[in-house]
């Protein structure tokens, strides 16, 4: 749809989408505005009904397009105009209830609609802001269109009031996040007035704590569960798999309220909070002997579950001259968590505690490709696979002369792999900044090109790229290894067991453009369904809560494992 003009911007705050949790199912976003921030939450949860409240009918028609429902009144005079005989999961309130008249009634009535464990999710500004008192003192306290001082602001609010009125509507708060903007002006202001604070007892330290943030952001709930404090290590980002494994699970998990999690080096692991669960995730953790043993040591001395989160088949180790029988790094911890059923039932033999989270997409991308139906992108962006590819490279070569211009190819990380390519339609990147650059340069391609020999290693690999690819509206090309799990050939991607099948399949995929984009709609649309990080969130909780309920029987197999470390 196109854009429109009304009196506010077309945005979702950023910081209020991160704390909408991912497991619900329903959402109440109220004073929708024209969607932003639902069309946002469902491209991270696409299975949930966002309902939307907006009273200006040129925004509800745009946000219409873009949520599941909207309602366009007055909320204060029909404050639950939807069908929601499940409840609702979480109600969000950006920036409203100081619009409202009675938002103490609002809220109170808003809360009998909360499913058992609902969230309420308020952001609200900060009448403790600097700038308040600055325009008082100079006299110039007039209002805006927007902002602060917004004319149609009828309440203000600070925390403490506002944390009065979710008590007051039955709810049970769970955190308070500040928005502070320009704090060097903050700083300045303060520091200027030090002398008045101090001289009717107010400390300015603690005064600059209340005027920096413009807002806060609430959360609440109509009843709380016991709370659980996640912490995971990250080994250094290599082609994305800190992020798909720690970064985006930890920052999926932490969407609920309940849940605290951070990524720190291991030296820092310590817990946050007293006398609550804790989880300790070491990702990839290259434990041997005595130091691998006080590694551990150390995380139990703090009373954490230990995780060994691994996602590849540990016989690469022995390339790199580990021995197996020495490696601790599956026996001496509580439990170890992998992305695939092969690689767990590895696993199991070393620790019988595994659990199989496979690898899951945080959010949709915006699709970006499939621009000129003459010319199609084919992308490569893989480490350490010349054994997989080089067999396959003539059949590449060929196709390339073929067809010319029509077929370009862009691979990152793999020169061997560029410089194998006989085309001068090619581009090569040997890095990326970040896994977000990693999969815009994926997501600007048409089609993704997967092969995996079949080997011991590759079947225990997970169906990453596929899904990667799938998400940003990429066409799959790849191996029948690993691949062939999950790809409907023909309908969701094309699979090649032999080069001759390789070629059958590049050569449809530039035939038929149309064809080929319908199938990455037809893949996109199965990660949306069925591989989201969302539909995880709820299996992974439960999981580390029965692992902590189950501590003393955990740590008794892990000294008849490691008895060791008790020592």
């Amino acid at each position: 749809m196109n854009a429109i003009h009304t009196h506010y911007p077309d945005y979702a705050n950023p910081q209020l989408l991160e704390k909408i949790p991912l497991t619900a199912r329903t959402i109440l976003d109220v004073g929708c505005a024209q969607g932003a921030l639902g069309a946002d939450y469902l491209r991270r949860n696409p299975n949930c009904r966002v309902l939307g409240i907006e009273q200006d009918e040129e925004s509800a028609e745009h946000a219409r397009g873009r949520i599941s429902e909207v309602f366009c009144g007055n909320v204060e005079a029909e404050p639950m105009p939807f069908n929601v005989p499940e409840g609702i999961d979480c109600i969000v309130y950006g920036d409203v209830l100081e619009h409202l008249v009675d938002p103490w009634a609002l809220l109170a009535e808003h809360a009998k609609y909360l499913s058992a464990q609902g969230t309420i999710l308020v952001c609200m500004p900060n009448v403790e802001h600097w700038s308040f008192t600055a325009r008082l003192l100079t006299g110039s306290f007039d209002y805006e269109d927007q902002g602060l001082l917004d004319r149609t602001h009828l309440r203000w609010f600070t925390p403490r009031m506002m944390a009065k009125a979710l008590a007051d509507a039955g709810l049970q708060l769970s955190d308070l996040a500040p928005r502070p903007i320009a704090r060097d002006q903050a700083e300045a202001f303060v520091k200027a007035i030090a002398p008045g604070l101090t001289a009717i007892g107010v400390d300015p330290q603690e005064y600059l704590d209340r005027a920096t943030p413009l807002q806060f952001i609430w959360r609440a709930r109509k009843t709380a569960p016991p709370r659980l404090e996640l912490n995971a290590t990250m080994l250094a980002p290599q082609g994305g798999v800190s992020d798909v494994r720690v970064v985006e699970p930890v920052r999926a998990m932490v969407t609920d309220s309940a849940l605290f999690g951070k990524i720190v080096k291991e030296e820092h692991l310590r817990p946050q909070l007293a006398d609550t669960p804790r989880i300790a995730v070491l990702h990839r953790p290259l434990l041997l002997g005595d130091a691998g043993l006080a590694r551990v040591r150390a995380l139990l001395d703090k009373d954490y579950i230990v995780i060994s989160e691994f996602d590849d088949h540990p016989s690469f180790m022995e390339g790199r001259g580990v021995k197996m029988d020495e490696l601790l790094t599956f026996r001496a911890v509580h439990a170890v968590q992998t992305s695939t059923r092969a690689l767990a039932e590895e696993l199991l033999a070393q620790n019988p505690e595994v659990a199989v989270f496979p690898n899951g997409v945080f959010e949709l991308p915006p699709v970006r490709n499939f621009t000129d139906p003459e010319r199609l992108t084919l992308f490569f962006g893989a480490l350490n696979r010349q054994a997989d590819w080089a067999p396959l490279m003539p059949v590449l070569n060929e196709v390339a002369r073929a067809v010319g211009g029509r077929l370009q190819f862009r691979v990152v990380y793999d020169e061997a792999f560029f410089q194998a390519l006989e085309t001068p339609h090619k581009q090569f990147e040997p890095t990326l900044v970040d896994y977000p650059s990693y999969l815009r340069a994926l997501g600007e391609a048409d089609i993704c090109f997967m092969p995996l020999a079949d080997t011991k290693f590759n079947r225990a690999k997970s169906d990453l790229k596929f899904i990667e690819a799938s998400a940003a509206r990429v066409a799959a090309l790849a191996s029948d290894v690993v691949y062939g799990a999950s790809i409907q050939d023909g309908k969701t991607g094309f699979l090649f067991r032999d080069p001759g099948q390789l070629r059958g399949a590049l050569l449809r995929l530039l035939a038929y453009p149309e064809a080929t984009k319908r199938m990455a709609e037809a893949a996109r649309a199965y990660v949306a369904e069925k591989r989201m990080l969302a539909y995880q969130v709820e299996a992974r909780t439960a999981w580390y809560r029965s692992l902590w309920a189950r501590r003393q029987e955990l740590n008794d197999a892990l000294r008849g494992r490691m008895p060791d470390l008790f020592t």
